[in-house]
């Protein structure tokens, strides 16, 4: 299959910073930001790496602009007077997208520049929140404690599948063997549950989402 940013055999590509942003994308989409290298991306879009500079800076000027793009993916809340459903739908949001580009969530909140992408995104879900009635405090702090869930979560799932056992069943069957039943009756107890049931991750990912809105909701209502 074509990578993006690739030339077809024959064509000369027009570079665009569009087209060297998507291709830095699909490098660090392939082996994480330490893969992502000048001469690499010029040999992904058949040109000389001396030619990147005529639209990018340097390399990190590329991680932020990849970096925009992942942002681009999130739904940015609409104006709207349920705080509780735009919230929703942004944590969801912002999952799926860290999950398909795993390393951008630990860049979020690291990087000393920001664009009119991340400051739009941070500032959509600010003015949810406020005109909710949160305080600036509590609006700050419902921020912190949401992307904290949604960059754990996305976290717990990638090293479950970098373990090598996609299925959370056959990776409980796998821990059970290892626990003895009489020393921890509890954990033994939970594994042989965990491997009766068929793992919904939406479903595990919904509820603690639901208790984290339901906490915010009480304090503000308060």
């Amino acid at each position: 299959m074509k990578k993006i940013g690739t030339p077809e055999s024959g064509s000369r590509v027009s570079l665009t910073r569009e087209l060297v942003l998507r291709a830095a994308l699909t490098i660090i989409d392939e082996g994480g930001l330490d893969a992502l290298s000048m001469r690499l991306l010029g040999t992904r879009l058949g040109v000389e790496a001396m030619s990147l500079y005529n639209h990018v800076a340097n390399k990190d000027d590329i991680i932020d602009g990849v970096l925009d793009l992942v942002v681009e993916e999130i739904a940015i809340p609409a104006v709207s007077d349920d705080w509780r459903a735009a919230m929703k739908e942004r944590a969801f949001s912002a999952w799926v997208a860290f999950k398909r580009h795993p390393w951008a969530s630990a860049l979020m909140d690291s990087r000393l520049s920001s664009s009119p992408s991340r400051l739009r995104y941070f500032d959509a879900i600010l003015g949810t929140l406020s005109r909710a009635g949160f305080s600036l405090e509590l609006a700050a702090r419902a921020f912190s404690i949401l992307d904290c869930y949604v960059y754990g979560f996305g976290r717990q799932s990638l090293n479950m599948v970098s373990s090598g056992e996609k299925e959370p069943e056959k990776r409980a069957e796998a821990f059970s063997e290892n626990i003895p039943d009489q020393a921890y009756p509890h954990l033994a107890k939970m594994t042989e549950f965990a491997m009766k049931q068929s793992y919904d991750e939406d479903a595990d990912f919904e509820f603690g989402i639901e208790l984290i809105l339901d906490g915010l909701e009480r304090l503000v209502a308060g």
